[in-house]
């Protein structure tokens, strides 16, 4: 009887104790919430997600900018409208180093815009001769300024201050010359170009360690060859078929005498 009587009180100590337990617990969990609730955790997606078209833009137009570095310096410029920084380093002509800042005639700029302006660019710039330009070079095709080639000097209107001036893709692509759905099609075919690249790049790097590989393990026995394959008998031809006999033709037919007509009453 004592005993049930302790365990019964020690039941009832226990139980304001657990009550009081409760709301710390959900003190602390609401306060963990809070905590991880002021961690960016969307943003960083976010950014994650839409540095990958960025990434594809700055290497279709890698070549065409001069460097992977200047490819993203007028990526990430056009797309958040502020100052774009190039370079250029010395060639073996002899031309010395030299670098352009300039800041988009446009305001922000979509991907998909992005990639219109920097393949009118590059297409008003190749029809000039101009495959390699300089960052004085691309800030007169995006900006609008002169350039100078063998053939003379040349104005350009700039693809970005056309823009800012309200005209279209369209017009601004008639304007200077070109089939505005040709050159984006150009656009897809050089970053599929670009894409095919770096997957053979990295298909060499795996194909690499594969042969590294099967180096390392040289100490291993060489695999057996199989056996040769046993050649199939030649099919036994099958006899000719036997001719039937020839139909027997049917006698002709005996034909009937004439009916005798009976005499006239």
């Amino acid at each position: 009887m004592v005993f049930m009587m302790n365990q019964q009180c020690r039941k009832t100590k226990e139980l304001p104790a657990m009550g009081m337990k409760r709301p710390m617990l959900a003190l602390v969990t609401a306060s963990i919430l809070l905590a991880f609730a002021g961690t960016p955790v969307f943003a960083q997606v976010a950014t994650t997600t839409s540095s990958k078209p960025a990434t594809d833009l700055a290497t279709t137009y890698s070549t065409f900018a001069g460097s992977d570095a200047n490819a993203t310096a007028l990526v990430s410029g056009l797309r958040t409208g502020k100052s774009i920084t190039l370079t250029s380093t010395s060639d073996a002509t002899g031309t010395p180093a030299s670098s352009t800042t300039f800041t988009p005639a446009t305001s922000q700029l979509g991907y998909g815009n992005v990639n219109i302006a920097l393949a009118l660019a590059k297409a008003e710039l190749t029809k000039l001769g101009i495959t390699d330009p300089t960052p004085a070079q691309l800030e007169a095709a995006l900006n609008g300024g002169s350039v100078t080639t063998s053939t003379g000097t040349t104005a350009l209107p700039g693809v970005l201050q056309m823009r800012s001036e309200g005209q279209g893709w369209g017009v601004i692509a008639k304007t200077l010359g070109f089939n505005l759905g040709a050159v984006i099609s150009a656009s897809k075919t050089d970053k599929s170009a670009a894409a095919a690249e770096r997957r053979a790049d990295a298909g060499k790097g795996q194909r690499d360690v594969r042969v590294e590989k099967v180096n390392s393990n040289s100490g291993r026995p060489e695999k057996v060859e199989r056996l040769a394959k046993v050649e199939r008998p030649e099919k036994i031809e099958r006899p000719e078929r036997v001719e039937r006999p020839e139909r027997v033709e049917r006698p002709e037919r005996v034909e009937r005498p004439e009916r005798i007509e009976r005499p006239k009453r």
